[in-house]
């Protein structure tokens, strides 16, 4: 039996190894450079197309005939190979995974602020403008202030194993890499069903949302998992929070407009208070249980 479980902890072990090895390789990076720009100039022609009345016309009636669409099109992009990062990243802390959220959070917003362009007429007119720029500026200033509370949540980081056995520490990140493989697995066939739903015409899935939602539940799984290899207080309280902070990102991303940034700067700032509290008494808390 054992034998078969050292055999699984290898394959799971290099098989990821293997795919984060390509995602984070500088030939991957220079693609998705690549691909990010294309895919930019493309949909600013293809627009233009459109805008001139050179496209068929089953193919004009799905290709907005405003530029800002290409902006918000290449975000998208952008926080989806986010994501796929953000996946990586479980394997290395649970904190450094939670701050990747907020980082993907803080992109959202600014998503969402190049969003609003979709409202303005070209060239731009203010007239009846005044509400997609209240949207643009409460989205801009939301993940300014989430980008900032990062820089001190990740300032305060300690990283420290939470399997003081070399075994139990290697078998905890091979749990948390099948963690991160199923999770890649779901994100491809949201993604897959999300795109299929949007050429179809209907957007019953949002993308982001829903992943988030999944998250949740791989959050708290690690959480369940951690607990295998230690049941300290501390260790529990923080993971626990850090699920929590996913809960809060999770709603921040359907919730409407102003409430959204409220929502996101309380998990940011929930985030950054953990970390302190956990820095500040886990000494005392661990002395006070011995």
């Amino acid at each position: 039996m054992k034998h078969i479980i050292d055999q699984l902890d290898t394959s799971i072990n290099t098989f990821f190894d293997r795919l984060q090895k390509v995602w984070e390789g500088s030939l991957s990076r220079a693609v998705i450079g690549y691909l990010l720009v294309f895919t930019f100039v493309l949909s600013l022609l293809v627009i233009e197309l459109n805008r001139i009345g050179l496209l068929p016309r089953p193919l004009s009636s799905l290709i907005p005939t405003n530029h800002f669409y290409s902006i918000s099109l290449v975000f998208s992009l952008l926080l989806i190979i986010e994501v796929i990062s953000l996946v990586f990243s479980l394997v290395h802390s649970v904190a450094n995974s939670v701050g990747k959220q907020m980082e993907i959070l803080s992109l959202i917003l600014l998503r969402q602020s190049f969003k609003e362009f979709i409202y303005f007429s070209e060239p731009i007119h203010w007239e009846g403008l005044n509400e997609p720029v209240y949207h643009i500026l409460s989205d801009a200033v939301g993940g300014l202030l989430i980008f900032i509370v990062l820089g001190f949540y990740y300032r305060l980081q300690h990283h420290v194993s939470i399997a003081r056995d070399e075994e139990d520490k290697r078998r905890f990140i091979t749990a948390k890499k099948l963690v991160a493989l199923l999770l890649l697995g779901t994100f491809t066939l949201v993604g897959i069903l999300a795109l299929y739903e949007s050429l179809a015409g209907s957007y019953r899935i949002e993308f982001f949302p829903v992943f988030y939602t999944i998250l949740i539940f791989s959050d708290i799984l690690i959480v369940l998992i951690s607990m295998r290899y230690s049941a300290r207080y501390c260790i529990l309280f923080r993971n626990s929070g850090f699920a929590l902070t996913t809960v809060v990102i999770r709603l921040a991303l359907t919730a409407p407009a102003y409430v959204n940034v409220v929502l996101g700067l309380a998990a940011a700032l929930f985030a950054l208070s953990l970390t302190m509290a956990y820095n500040t008494f886990v000494p005392v808390l661990e002395k006070k249980g011995k």
